[in-house]
């Protein structure tokens, strides 16, 4: 959220043409397919949540989850660094921090890879590791 929220302040501030960078058409549509996926995400990982609390939350289902949610994390993170421009790279702004970590998150927990081999062997009920 605070990528989205980076860029979205930037896109509303930063003036190109004599308008805000928002006001263009590609401009928008990054934004808009932003917060959809965050917006996916969110409901994703509440349902999850309920699931969880309800006793019923598989292993599969987390693993599914948690590699989706970085990957689009990591996706959104860079979206909202390009919108930035150069900007994006400094560290005036929070976006190359979050990418970092990110990351760091698809190396260390329990690789993007291996959730989604977890993924396969739940609906095929084969396992591809051991």
């Amino acid at each position: 959220m605070d990528c989205y929220d980076t860029a979205l302040r930037y896109a509303k501030e930063r003036i190109q043409f004599g308008k805000p960078i928002a006001a263009y058409q590609l401009q928008q549509k990054k934004l808009a397919e932003m917060i959809t996926e965050i917006t996916k995400a969110q409901l994703l990982a509440f349902r999850l949540g309920q699931l969880k609390n309800e006793g019923r939350a598989t292993t599969a289902q987390i693993s599914m989850a948690k590699r989706n949610n970085v990957e689009m994390a990591i996706k959104i993170a860079r979206e909202a660094r390009q919108m930035l421009g150069g900007m994006g790279i400094t560290g005036e702004y929070s976006i190359m921090r979050h990418m970092m970590n990110l990351e760091s998150v698809i190396t260390y927990e329990g690789t993007h890879d291996i959730h989604l081999l977890i993924t396969g062997a739940d609906i095929t009920g084969i396992p591809a590791f051991k």
